[in-house]
């Protein structure tokens, strides 16, 4: 698969390092590197070119700039909002970025630079090993948007975390540090920011020098305790996709374009 044919996918820069090593990075800095429509199509279907790649053994992705990807663009989401055509390709697109990162045989290594929310938290959370910057700083978010945890949190909170912790973050929207991060399990390993691309190279050339079939198999056995919750993410989704014709999705997103704290008490 040539270098030409990952150019396709706009907000996702490609680069070839040694060993086997794919270095994806979510690049809109202008934006904080936050989904919008194409970029969020690409990170749902980017997983399946890369398993069929057989010039990768090992993805690293990061995020350009300061952040890592400060969740959905505010114009992208009020083009879905009450939109049932619309919602649908976002919930197909937010199954599949969750499934087919567990499906890819290649091991997937986040390194989350920078802020963390929405889309890309999932992507960070969901690779097979995240490291993490400590001065970085992540939330789900989606409470305070007006909807339920939906993108991949129900898959993978309870099983890293604990459902306790789990169910405080999720319904508090509290961030959260690399360091706290790393604490609870959220996270593989804490680093500073300064070496965390090096700790995620260092990782990847030991995984992509070491027997590819064994660390793939390895995966796979692994990924089936998430496979097992499937039903409660599907559940999740479309939970999340309801809220989103609602009244505290509207106020949620009015409030975060004018940079205030939400009111749902009026909804």
């Amino acid at each position: 698969m040539s270098d030409a044919y990952f150019s396709d996918y706009p907000g996702l820069r490609f680069e070839r390092r040694d060993h086997g090593i794919l270095l994806v990075t979510i690049d809109r800095p202008e934006a904080l590197n936050a989904t919008d429509a194409r970029l969020h199509r690409g990170l749902s279907r980017v997983w399946d070119d890369i398993d069929d790649d057989d010039d990768t053994r090992v993805v690293i992705i990061t995020g350009s700039g300061d952040a890592f990807s400060a969740g959905g663009d505010l114009e992208w989401i009020e083009s879905f909002r009450g939109n049932y055509g619309e919602l649908r390709e976002v919930m197909r697109e937010a199954g599949d970025v969750v499934y087919r990162m567990l499906r890819c045989r290649k091991i997937i290594i986040s390194a989350i630079n920078g802020v963390a929310v929405g889309a890309g938290l999932a992507i960070g959370l969901m690779a097979d090993i995240s490291l993490m910057a400590r001065e970085a700083r992540f939330t789900d978010g989606h409470l305070r948007l007006g909807v339920a945890a939906g993108d991949h949190a129900v898959v993978c909170w309870p099983l890293l975390c604990g459902l306790a912790k789990a169910k405080y973050y999720l319904l508090t929207s509290d961030f959260i540090d690399g360091e706290t991060a790393d604490r609870i399990g959220l996270v593989s390993k804490s680093v500073p920011r300064a070496e965390l691309l090096d700790e995620a190279m260092k990782v990847a050339t030991k995984l992509a020098t070491g027997p590819q079939e064994a660390a793939q198999w390895t995966k796979r056995a692994l990924n089936l305790w998430m496979h097992q919750a499937a039903p409660a993410f599907d559940a999740s989704l479309g939970f999340e996709m309801l809220g989103f014709f609602g009244p505290d999705a509207a106020e949620g997103t009015a409030a975060l374009r004018e940079k205030r704290k939400p009111d749902f008490t009026r909804s």
